[in-house]
């Protein structure tokens, strides 16, 4: 066997042969894989992540990015030891199979690459997966996202994934999350980020691309049996409740008459309307064609505007089902639902009224407020059996549906689902939008439109069903008002 050759005969070793280029260079091989692996993911994953395109188009980039500098900063100290020593640190590589400790070596070196690459492969999925779980949207940032991730875990939609919702599917959307992705990082990290976050009114998904996908809007649904339990604000805590059908209806003929609160999704309705405010609280503008083709315009009390200048929006399931995720309940619906449940005594004196300002107060953080609700329930129910228990149960209340640090409750976000809180219906059913015309107006204030109370109050009187509906018995008596006028969550 020939002699080895010497350093001079195999010629100078590159600048590259040091331990931290090297380090560089696998930096870089790992880097490079995962990119790799994390863009197929993203291609052919059916809803699109905009966290993953983070990950990929940005955190990748950046650890090669830092194994080039490795390498380079490697190259330079040698390059700079060299020209001082006049020599190279380390022989050239020089590998020869029929050594046994050459064998050995590229044996230990092919098994530590595949299990680094195995590695990187099973990291990077991992990584995938987990960007795509809902703890990540809404624990990864865990200060900004909380009132959406407590909230949303409480909702109807708790096992949809928050992407299936507010990405879907698509190339175009596809892109837009990757750029509202990179910059909700940016300000998250220079915490530029508004209290509260505001709801994607402008730049939410039509509901026919993501929540049509489970829904079938044609679906019959026909009349729903509901109870409304409440208890009144005074001293004896009167229980009261309503029985109601809620005419839901349904927009397939096939299956049902057309009707009921689903009428508007009709799809041979077309309901088009102009909102003057960013929370599409004010309506000033209706234009309703039927399956006739008959167009007829309705307007607001004082709207003589163009309609043109505005930008005209077709009614979809998100103009009234506007919270289906995210329900931040009012103290007064809150403190109802627990009292009913028996999770607040209603043996209490005045407890739904002291319950409800409470919880209404205005507090800098979550502890000053679980602090304040224990002092103030303590001083007024002193020595009182249950008093732990309503005080645990107003403390979750407030802990599930206020969020101070984020200036997040339900006065921050209008739901416009039903009428009792917010306007919801009556932005339009107000009887004040009229035609041209004046002879048709959009109708308000006539309830068996859309439910019929069965029966109402308490005791033997909720008992008494009318299957053809009752009058709204209003406690304390009767106000020609709008329901959202006096009501406003803490009522």
């Amino acid at each position: 066997m020939s002699e080895a050759p010497t350093p001079e005969t195999a010629g100078t070793p590159s600048v590259f042969r040091n331990w931290l280029s090297l380090a560089g260079l696998v930096l870089i091989i790992g880097a490079l894989f995962s990119f790799v692996l994390l863009f197929v993911l993203d291609t052919v994953a059916h809803f699109s992540n905009p966290y993953v395109g983070i990950l990929t188009y940005l955190v990748t980039p950046v650890f090669i990015g830092l194994g080039l500098g490795l390498a380079l900063l490697g190259a330079w100290i040698e390059r700079r030891r060299r020209k001082r020593t006049g020599r190279a640190s380390t022989p050239g590589l020089l590998i020869d199979l029929s050594r046994p400790r050459d064998r050995r070596l590229l044996a230990f070196s092919a098994a530590g690459g595949a299990v680094f690459l195995l590695l990187s492969a099973f990291g990077s999925y991992q990584t995938y997966h987990f960007t795509e779980s809902t703890q990540f949207c809404g624990q990864a940032c865990h200060t900004v996202m909380k009132p959406e991730y407590v909230t949303y875990q409480q909702g109807s939609h708790a096992r949809v994934g928050c992407t299936e919702c507010h990405i879907g599917p698509g190339a175009t959307w596809f892109v837009r999350s990757k750029l509202s992705g990179s910059y909700q990082v940016y300000a998250t990290l220079a915490n530029k980020y508004p209290r509260p976050i505001p709801t994607p009114v402008a730049n939410l998904r039509p509901a026919q691309e993501t929540c049509e996908q489970c829904h079938w809007p044609k679906k019959f649904v026909g009349n729903l049996d509901r109870t409304y339990n409440y208890y009144l604000a005074e001293e004896s805590n009167t229980f009261y409740a309503l029985r109601m059908l809620l005419r839901v209806g349904g927009a397939d003929p096939a299956n049902g008459p057309v009707g009921g609160i689903h009428w508007h999704m009709n799809v041979a309705n077309k309901v088009e309307y102009i909102a003057s405010d960013a929370s599409r609280l004010k309506i000033p503008w209706v234009r309703m064609t039927d399956p006739q083709g008959v167009v007829t315009e309705f307007r607001s009390p004082g709207f003589t505007n163009d309609p043109s200048a505005y930008e005209i929006r077709r009614m979809d399931c998100m103009d009234c089902h506007n919270r289906p995720a995210h329900v931040y309940k009012t103290p007064n619906d809150a403190v109802n639902l627990a009292m009913a449940l028996g999770q607040i005594d209603p043996a209490l004196p005045w407890v739904k009224t002291n319950a409800v300002f409470i919880l209404s107060e205005h507090y800098s953080s979550e502890d000053e407020a679980l602090k304040k609700i224990a002092t103030f329930l303590e001083a007024k129910y002193p020595g009182q059996s249950t008093v732990k228990e309503t005080i645990a149960a107003v403390q979750r209340i407030y802990q599930n549906n206020f969020f101070p640090e984020m200036k997040a409750s339900w006065k921050a976000y209008p739901n416009h689902l039903g009428h009792k809180d917010w306007p919801g219906c009556f932005r339009c059913h107000d009887d004040k939008h009229k035609s041209a015309d004046g002879k048709k107006a959009i109708k308000g204030g006539e309830c068996n439109i859309c439910h019929i109370i069965l029966a109402q109050g308490s005791g033997e009187k909720l008992l008494q069903l009318n299957a053809q509906g009752q009058k709204f018995d209003h406690p304390g008596g009767d106000y020609d008002l709008n329901c959202s006028e006096c009501h406003n969550g803490g009522l």
